[in-house]
C-alpha cells in the first residue's frame, strides 16, 4: 500500500512538473515572439545566379587568375535571390570549396537588405564589406580546383542576419561565422562546379 501510494505520489509530481514546464516554454515564446531564430532552408528565401546554374560547371570567367593553373578572369558570378526574411537588417555571403580543403573563395557581408542582386564584377561587387580569401586577398577569389579531374563543389550561401556585424574589412570567414552567431534569420544556398584534367 505505501509503495503504491508513493508511486501514485511520484506520477502526480512528474505530471505536475512536465505541465508546468509546458506552460513556462509556451509563455516564454508568446512573450517573445520576435526573439531571431536560426532557420536554414527557409522556404521562398532563395539563391540563383546569372551565370550558371545550381549544380552546373562555373564558366572560366569567373575562375582565379593564376597560371599556368587558372586563367579566369576573376569575375565574381552575378547573384539573385528573393524571399528575404522579415527583419533582416544585413546580408552576407560566403564561397567556399570543401572539396579543395574547405578553401575559402569569397567573404562578404553587411550588405543592406534591400539589396536584391549582385552584379558580376573582378574581386567582387562593392556592396558591404569585403572579407579575406584562402588566396590571401580581400573580396572574391575564383574557382582554381588542381589538374586532378576531380569536381570540386563552391558552395555559396547567402545568409539573413538580425543586425549588422561589427567587423571590419579584411576579416577572415571564421570571424564572420562566428560572430554571425545567433543572429541568423536564414540562409539561402546555390553550388557551381568546377574541374580540371
Amino acid at each position: 500500500m505505501i509503495r503504491n501510494n508513493i508511486l501514485s505520489l511520484f506520477v502526480l509530481c512528474l505530471a505536475f512538473l512536465i505541465t508546468w514546464h509546458t506552460d513556462a516554454y509556451c509563455g516564454q515564446v508568446s512573450r517573445e515572439p520576435n526573439k531571431p531564430r536560426t532557420i536554414e532552408g527557409k522556404p521562398g528565401f532563395s539563391l540563383s545566379s546569372l551565370s550558371f546554374g545550381n549544380s552546373q560547371t562555373i564558366p572560366e570567367k569567373y575562375s582565379y587568375n593564376m597560371k599556368p593553373q587558372c586563367s579566369g578572369d576573376n569575375y565574381s558570378p552575378t547573384l539573385v535571390w528573393k524571399g528575404v526574411p522579415a527583419g533582416t537588417k544585413s546580408l552576407a555571403i560566403i564561397m567556399h570549396d570543401p572539396d579543395g580543403g574547405d578553401w575559402t573563395h569569397w567573404v562578404q557581408f553587411n550588405i543592406p537588405p534591400g539589396v536584391m542582386r549582385l552584379d558580376e564584377a573582378k574581386g567582387g561587387p562593392d556592396a558591404g564589406l569585403k572579407g579575406a580569401n584562402s588566396f590571401g586577398g580581400i573580396g572574391y577569389a575564383g574557382p582554381c580546383p588542381p589538374s586532378d579531374g576531380r569536381t570540386h563543389r563552391y558552395i555559396l550561401t547567402l545568409y539573413a542576419l538580425d543586425s549588422e556585424i561589427n567587423l571590419q574589412t579584411g576579416v577572415s570567414r571564421e570571424y564572420l561565422q562566428k560572430a554571425m552567431s545567433g543572429h541568423i534569420l536564414g540562409k539561402a544556398l546555390l553550388t557551381g562546379l568546377k574541374k580540371r584534367d
